[in-house]
């Protein structure tokens, strides 16, 4: 019998050149691989092997690279345990990747549609102008606090976008919002206000004329009911309505990734396991800082899915 788990899907940032060299010829992951190529009408097995590592970066190839790496890996998980998941969720990007897994989004739909939304975000705000800081060692109301001060003072657009963990949120914004919001955050007890190596201020106020190109998009792509449940990022909910998803889709765009909440409302779903399908580590680590109580483990080699298939007594 295996223990009730969530799965939970990472977004850009784990993403590195050869991340699925390790499975070899696995059938599942090269399926993945073949799906996706042919999706996006390019090699998408070459990129991922051989990089180069500015091409892979690229918000418009991050996207849909680590989208194909999430499901490649989930895909092995399912051949080898044939378990099912209590309930789902990704992290910004990843909650595309949990919907394809689901079975509520196709694979073929998930990648043009993930491109066009990488497109759009990265058209939105040009290079330069805006900013993401990594803010460490306070709490999300304190971050919201700081953030609500800067753009008092200075007139820019400044918000607190992912709640990653208790003690780690990062913000959004324009680039001299986000500076001055870093500055009274660390004056108000932040262990570090990190600069993130984004090309664009994602989830923030800014990103909304990307996401109204994106409503547009997503009016054109077909949803189909759930294998299980997808909690998403925007409302800390379920949606089982084709026009909700578009909808909760469309916000998440300029709105926060309530991660610290997603976990929790795994848990309360009787969640005990959590499982993170794709390249790194990251979410695996947020979700022991946000519930001790909670087992995690990482899928993206064979190695690392053995050692999810004993956790879970698969």
């Amino acid at each position: 019998m295996t223990a009730p788990f969530a799965v939970v899907f990472p977004g850009q940032g784990s993403q590195a050149v050869g991340m699925l060299d390790a499975f070899g010829d696995h059938p599942e992951v090269r399926r993945t691989l073949d799906e996706a190529s042919a999706a996006l009408g390019e090699d998408i097995a070459a990129l991922i092997h051989a990089g180069p590592k500015d091409q892979l970066d690229l918000t418009t190839n991050t996207q849909p690279v680590m989208l194909t790496a999430g499901i490649a890996c989930w895909r092995a998980f399912v051949a080898e345990t044939g378990a099912t998941p209590v309930a789902a969720a990704g992290h910004s990007l990843g909650e595309y990747t949990a919907l394809v897994a689901a079975g509520a989004l196709s694979l073929a739909d998930a990648l043009p549609l993930v491109r066009f939304r990488a497109q759009a975000m990265q058209e939105a705000v040009p290079v330069g102008v805006g900013a993401m800081y990594a803010i460490l060692g306070l709490d999300g109301d304190a971050v919201r606090a700081g953030c609500a001060q800067a753009a008092a003072e200075t007139g820019e657009a400044i918000e607190a976008v992912n709640f990653n963990d208790p003690k780690q949120t990062v913000i959004a914004g324009s680039k001299a919002g986000a500076e001055k919001a870093a500055e009274l955050l660390k004056a108000a007890g932040a262990k570090r206000a990190l600069p993130l190596p984004v090309s664009a201020p994602f989830h923030s106020s800014l990103m909304k004329p990307a996401a109204e190109r994106l409503k547009e998009k997503l009016a054109t792509v077909q949803f189909a009911a759930a294998a299980f449940p997808v909690i998403n990022n925007i409302d800390v909910a379920i949606t089982d309505n084709a026009d909700a998803l578009r909808d909760a889709l469309y916000r998440q765009a300029f709105g926060p990734v309530r991660w610290v909440e997603v976990v929790q409302a795994l848990k309360a779903r009787g969640v005990g396991h959590v499982i993170e399908a794709g390249p790194g580590k990251v979410l695996t680590g947020m979700a022991k800082r946000i519930d001790a109580e909670l087992q995690a483990a990482c899928v993206f080699d064979p190695a690392s899915l053995a050692e999810a298939r004993a956790l879970l007594g698969a």
